[in-house]
């Protein structure tokens, strides 16, 4: 009798670990699946649900308002930034001069006639939607003259440009990058304006970076005098001490 019972406890015992084994090895299965499919964000694509929403989207959006770049804010190429652009260009339409307020609603048509137009035509690959929508900013800015808008109202726009907005790469940048070309006094503008919002965010952290803007610009970070608001320790590496002497402007 003592036997059978012994007999019936191996025989559990081993079910038992045959049952872990199997889950195991179908847990294993589904961590390699799941790591495999985000290995090549180039063939990421828009989502076949995702085109036809932002297609019905587009058709009913008109050239006047937001509407247009909101149709881009959820969708599976994290297409975002459009909408947010948009938002505060008309938000602060009124401190621009009159060319400044032709160039906003000019710029903002342009953009949403283009997106209407050209993301029929365009593959569903992300790198490729996300290529048109920063060409058709540069097309649009550049026809209406951005540079000369900025040059005239350098202080409003900065204030447009925020620093957590740079990451990821998206609309943001590609707005920046285009107001890099602008001149020098642009530049320096917005050097000044990213690496203020850096010590505010990182504090001293950036007082040791050299920041880089897209397409390799690079901004020398210079190490000020303002103290940087109280934050906790545990969050931030000490306050690097100032250095003897500092450039009286930034380099970029």
């Amino acid at each position: 009798m003592l036997d059978m019972y012994v007999k019936v406890a191996v025989v559990v015992l081993v079910l038992t670990v045959q049952r872990r084994m199997e889950a195991s090895e179908s847990a294993d299965i589904y961590d390699t699946s799941s790591q495999e499919r985000p290995l090549h964000p180039q063939k990421r694509r828009l989502s076949l649900q995702d085109t036809a929403e932002i297609q019905q989207c587009l058709l009913s959006a008109g050239d006047v308002g937001c509407g247009t770049f909101e149709c881009f804010t959820n969708n599976s190429c994290e297409i975002r930034g459009l909408h947010d652009i948009c938002m505060s260009f008309l938000h602060n339409a009124g401190k621009f001069d009159s060319q400044g307020k032709s160039f906003i609603k000019d710029a903002l048509k342009c953009m949403a006639h283009g997106l209407r137009h050209k993301f029929s035509c365009v593959s569903r690959k992300c790198v490729s939607v996300k290529e048109m929508v920063f060409q058709l900013q540069r097309e649009c800015y550049n026809k209406h003259n951005l540079c000369s808008v900025v040059r005239e109202n350098t202080n409003v726009m900065m204030e447009m440009i925020h620093f957590q907005d740079l990451f990821p790469r998206g609309p943001h940048v590609e707005l920046v990058n285009i107001l890099l070309r602008c001149g020098e006094e642009v530049r320096l503008a917005i050097t000044h304006r990213i690496h203020t919002q850096c010590e505010e965010n990182w504090g001293a952290l950036c007082a040791s970076l050299s920041l880089c803007l897209p397409d390799h610009t690079k901004i020398q970070t210079v190490p000020t005098l303002t103290p940087v608001p109280a934050v906790s320790s545990a969050n931030f590496l000490p306050r690097a001490k100032p250095p003897l002497s500092q450039p009286d402007r930034q380099q970029v």
